[in-house]
């Protein structure tokens, strides 16, 4: 299969309504700026939306799953099996992002592209199985190119169904054993950054596990030539949720539908598809800073200044769920507001 629908032209942010909204604000009773980072949200929006009163109550959220052929090499103080264990979790309502996503009235869908431990048939889970886990990249590429084909547009399939149901805004989360590694060493190969820099804790290692971490992704990125492809380095150390991650955000700027980035790894697949089509960038916002090493650095990467720094590290989506009710706050100061002439109080 052809990966060109990749490149297809994002769709372009409305300058037209991005004014008008910039001109609303300076009308509304309060001096300029003074609700900062509240009121570019809401410009932003506009623009993106295509109208001067944007809006965010209709949010879907995808959680892709897939398992990690390099858990092989001990990574993570978590069993692999975790990940078909929290699939189950997560269409039986206990997880995080399911508390969340009811709280916040959004739609929660789960995709489950293949995990060791198969939970089967389950409600608001949709089946894209690939293989039961990605092959240890230190032995040799994480996904073959049919393989990262189907991951990318189990991400493109989940933005369709989004827009089909009429969302707003698109999140994407992810659930994987051993994701931060992956993560870690494609941030890496696309930053030209050290492991001992970018490797964190993941689901809780110590210092010595952390270093641990590091040297497998070391030794990995050693095994492979040079290359400034981000889809070479997708298909080489990235798992099959981070691929669909990564082509999530893609389609979701191809048919405009403005995305809520979440942790670490959801940036890093941020990070490889501005790489792969960088008119993308506009359609992010940053819901959080995680407590993960080396999410700050990815994030300044993007030039990306997130919504909150809560002092998380969970993943599922948890974070940019966590920032929805700001994103909404700002929408309806924005359209609720009363202007100066409609109040009665006197201008700057």
């Amino acid at each position: 299969m052809s990966l060109d629908w990749l490149f297809v032209p994002c769709q372009n942010v409305d300058t037209k309504s991005e004014q008008l909204a910039r001109e609303h604000q300076a009308q509304l009773t309060k001096p300029p700026g003074s609700l900062g980072t509240l009121e570019s949200l809401a410009i932003r929006l506009a623009g993106l939306q295509h109208t001067a009163r944007p809006a965010v109550q209709q949010v879907w959220i995808s959680v892709f799953a897939g398992d990690h052929g390099v858990a092989a090499e001990g990574v993570s103080a978590f069993p692999q099996v975790v990940t078909g264990e929290m699939v189950r979790n997560f269409a039986h309502g206990g997880a995080a992002i399911s508390v969340l996503a009811r709280s916040l009235g959004a739609m929660l869908e789960v995709v489950n592209l293949g995990t060791v431990n198969d939970p089967g048939e389950l409600p608001q889970v949709r089946r894209a199985i690939i293989a039961p886990q990605t092959q240890n990249f230190c032995e040799r590429p994480a996904m073959t190119k049919a393989q990262l084909d189907m991951a990318l547009r189990a991400g493109a399939e989940s933005v369709a169904a989004a827009r089909d149901a009429g969302a707003q805004l698109f999140i994407g989360g992810e659930m994987g054993i051993a994701n931060t590694t992956s993560a870690a060493a494609l941030a890496c190969a696309l930053l030209g950054e050290l492991p001992s820099r970018l490797a964190g804790a993941g689901t809780g290692l110590d210092a010595a596990g952390i270093d641990h971490k590091a040297a497998v992704i070391a030794r990995a990125l050693a095994r492979f030539e040079p290359d400034d492809d981000a889809l070479t380095w997708l298909g080489r150390v990235g798992g099959f949720e981070i691929a669909a991650l990564t082509g999530a955000y893609i389609a979701s700027a191809q048919r405009g539908l403005p995305v809520l980035v979440d942790g670490f790894i959801t940036t890093v697949a941020a990070l490889a598809a501005t790489r792969i089509n960088p008119a993308c960038r506009p359609w992010m916002f940053f819901g959080h800073r995680s407590r993960e090493r080396g999410h700050a650095q990815v994030l300044a990467a993007l030039n990306a200044d997130p919504l909150l720094d809560l002092g998380l590290r969970l993943g599922e989506a948890s974070g940019a769920a966590t920032a929805v009710p700001l994103m909404r706050l700002a929408c309806e100061l924005h359209s609720r507001m009363a202007t100066f002439a409609q109040a009665g109080v006197s201008g700057a």
